[in-house]
């Protein structure tokens, strides 16, 4: 159904008395169990309205009868989700980035809920757009989106990667294309952009998410600073990806850093850019399993095996609830095993981005991990995710980063 035809013959999805509080305080998902019925069947990915027990009205959004996620909300206004909608909320996005970021060279334009378009996911880097769609709305709505971007951020490029595992939810199948060419540009594999003051070569067409960790943009920062003041310190970046935590640490004076990864093709990428910013003698590239390594390690330590400085930034151990106590069993596994390599005064840096887990639970991982060790940490930095990849409260899947950083308290 088009979305231009009038509201009143949108379908209608009407809620269970008792399910319209969560949605009222701005929450965009309407469930299965939420319906108490449907005026006609809409097709998925059509437009519907959903209103309450009350028949009032509640807001508009995309349908999927494949899916968890019945409906996802994008509005609470009787709208058209056309060209003119993505339009004016991209530039609500972009006003929000340039407010608090400045002119950052990379950023997160569209972190989905966070910037009220459920299902989808828009990252600039330089003049280069990559997109996911992990929605059948948003993904049936590509071509209209991309019109809108290219209209309001004018780029050079913007390609797809749809190779999420969240697809595979809505029944959709992974993907990856160019969606627009600027007339007269060569396609863009490559690209470098400026990150807290180092040079970095990005793969659009590879590595996890959109190709890196946006969302670590300002802790590699902030962890790096962690060895300042320390005498040569030596670190630990466990999955260190593309290497984000490790050059910043090099760059801010660890004398070496011990890099893991167990994908080949990122440490190829960290170790370009690390000769790209001059910093590859402080780097050791080691391609593992991270937690096959630290059980070698940490079973009879050396002193040439101790750290300053060690960062766990290890990806999502649950995607469900159901999953969580193996996933905290997991997280009390690297602590323990980590915190074995630690010197006495010195820090850990522990991270964790699934939004199953909350922070105190997450922080109690790391402190019954010290307490098998007989160690008592004392917390000296707290993480979260920047202002790109927004939180909005009443949404608590937004709110997916968090990290400390604790020091070793010596004897």
């Amino acid at each position: 159904m088009s979305p231009n035809q009038p509201a009143s013959t949108w379908p209608t999805i009407h809620l269970r008395h008792g399910e319209s509080e969560r949605i009222q305080a701005g929450h965009p998902w309407v469930y299965t169990r939420n319906i108490a019925k449907i005026t006609q069947e809409p097709a998925d990915g059509a437009l519907v309205q959903v209103r309450d027990h009350r028949r009032r009205f509640l807001g508009v959004g995309f349908y999927n009868s494949g899916s968890k996620i019945r409906v996802r909300l994008l509005s609470r206004q009787k709208q058209a989700l056309d060209k003119t909608f993505f339009i004016n909320k991209f530039k609500q996005a972009l006003a929000l980035r340039k407010r608090y970021l400045g002119e950052r060279s990379c950023y997160r334009l569209i972190h989905a809920e966070g910037d009220g378009l459920s299902g989808l996911i828009v990252d600039c880097y330089g003049d280069q757009l990559v997109v996911q769609t992990t929605s059948l709305g948003m993904d049936h709505n590509l071509p209209i989106i991309t019109q809108a971007l290219v209209e309001v951020m004018n780029p050079s490029g913007i390609i797809e990667r749809n190779d999420s595992v969240g697809r595979t939810m809505e029944g959709l199948e992974p993907r990856r294309s160019v969606l627009f060419e600027k007339e007269g540009t060569e396609p863009a594999n490559r690209l470098e952009v400026q990150m807290n003051g180092l040079r970095w070569q990005i793969p659009l067409h590879q590595g996890h998410k959109t190709a890196v960790y946006l969302d670590q943009y300002e802790n590699y920062s902030r962890v790096g600073t962690l060895t300042q003041g320390l005498n040569s310190p030596r670190v630990l970046d466990a999955f260190t990806f593309m290497g984000g935590f490790a050059l910043h640490c090099a760059k801010a004076g660890a004398s070496k850093v011990i890099a893991i990864d167990q994908s080949q093709e990122a440490l190829q990428a960290a170790q370009q850019n690390a000769a790209l910013n001059g910093l590859d003698q402080a780097c050791d590239w080691v391609h593992g399993n991270v937690f096959d390594w630290l059980k070698e390690k940490s079973q009879q330590p050396q002193l040439e095996d101790m750290f300053d400085l060690i960062i766990l930034d290890p990806p999502s151990f649950t995607r469900n609830r159901h999953a969580i106590s193996e996933a905290l069993r997991g997280y009390k596994e690297i602590h323990l095993r980590a915190m074995r390599l630690l010197r006495p005064g010195g820090i850990l840096a522990s991270f964790c981005c699934s939004h199953h887990i909350d922070p105190l639970t997450f922080e109690a991982s790391v402190i019954q991990a010290a307490m098998d060790n007989r160690w008592i940490l004392r917390r000296v930095a707290t993480f979260s995710q920047p202002v790109d990849h927004p939180i909005v409260p009443s949404i608590p899947e937004t709110q997916y980063l968090k990290g400390f950083a604790y020091q070793r308290l010596e004897d």
